[in-house]
């Protein structure tokens, strides 16, 4: 594993559904100070995620949010070498204009910058701004996003698209300036269809795995992608999302999991399955069936969580790190002010496979 990023709590609550957790309420201040500790301890990369909608319940999860392109521009003012992502909920902007943000931010930072592309599963989120297609879009939403990262990559290429196709007609359309440097781009498909999708026009994926304590649950998934980037001959990066709860001791660690895991907030969890559950076709392995599932055994969040004591999550981080097919992992913290001191301070010098950092 050679990349290790975080990814910025942009809503409310973070990544825990729960009403005992951290509030997390989103400023600029807080996630500039989260990115540049994540710079300062060498972390190689932070995404911001774009998200419209909140859920209903007392946790008030991701009621609050940011918006991610200005947020990243901003943040990417401040910062001097690690690079960011910002998200772009395809429905709510025509490619041409996130291609010339993305050009704008590269001017900010110059190489550092990419964007990860957010086809979304809650139609809530655009029904409310009148922008959800309805939903035949579930089963062509990859096509729609295959067109729409083809026209960015055509303007970030050439300066100008004349692309046709069924849901983007561009008639001479312009860009410059164009960006310094090659635009990453990343996704988050969990189905065969996403992966597909990424293997043929993104540069890496999250992989999702859930589970407690074991970073045996990643080689699989991982493995998918792997398969998909072999059959369209393109090199393509899995990234792992997981949760860090750490503390001096594996029981002061766990104490805090279990107080998360009392106030989980079942409201907030069955509104999140009634959305998801919208896409009636989604496989297993989606993330729409995966979080739909959530609700089943309830718990504040499903990602992979890495819980205990400094010396055992540098562990587990080694062991991830020595997963096949995996690039690096994104990092998300219960507290993360608290979360990434920790990291910085006392996890990343005890990990091997961060060792080149203290050389």
């Amino acid at each position: 594993m050679t990349k290790i990023g975080v990814f910025i709590p942009i809503g409310s609550r973070g990544w825990l559904i729960s009403t005992t957790s951290p509030k997390t309420m989103p400023t600029f201040d807080l996630n500039r100070a989260i990115v540049q500790r994540a710079e300062h301890y060498g972390l190689d990369f932070a995404l911001s995620m774009i998200k419209f909608r909140g859920f209903a319940g007392p946790s008030e999860f991701w009621v609050h949010n940011l918006e991610s392109f200005t947020l990243m521009a901003g943040i990417a003012s401040i910062t001097r070498r690690i690079k960011l992502f910002a998200s772009v909920g395809l429905l709510t902007m025509p490619p041409p204009l996130v291609a010339r943000m993305a050009s704008t931010i590269d001017s900010i930072a110059p190489g550092r910058f990419g964007v990860n592309i957010v086809t979304g599963w809650q139609p809530k989120e655009y029904q409310q701004m009148g922008l959800w297609p309805g939903e035949a879009h579930f089963a062509r939403r990859y096509e729609y996003a295959t067109e729409y990262v083809k026209i960015m990559k055509e303007l970030w290429a050439t300066g100008v698209s004349n692309f046709k196709g069924e849901y983007f007609q561009m008639d001479d359309c312009v860009l410059s300036p164009r960006p310094s440097a090659k635009i990453d781009l990343l996704s988050a498909g969990q189905s065969d269809r996403g992966m597909r999708f990424v293997a043929e026009e993104c540069d890496m994926n999250f992989v999702g795995s859930m589970g407690l304590n074991d970073p045996s649950t990643i080689a699989p998934v991982a493995a998918r992608l792997m398969a998909a980037g072999a059959e369209t001959g393109r090199d393509v990066s899995a990234l792992v999302l997981l949760m860090v709860i750490a503390d001096e001791t594996d029981e002061k660690a766990f104490a805090k999991w279990e107080r998360y895991c009392a106030g989980t907030d079942i409201e907030a969890l069955a509104w999140q399955a009634a959305q998801a559950g919208q896409d009636v076709n989604a496989s297993d392995a989606s993330t729409a069936a995966k979080l739909a599932k959530q609700i089943e055994n309830p718990e504040p969040t499903r990602m992979l969580k890495l819980i205990g004591s400094y010396e055992n999550v540098a562990w587990m981080l080694d062991e991830v790190a020595a997963t096949p097919g995996l690039a690096g992992a994104m990092l998300t913290f219960d507290d993360f002010i608290v979360g990434m001191e920790q990291f910085g301070e006392h996890i990343q010098p005890k990990m091997q496979s961060r060792r080149h950092l203290y050389a």
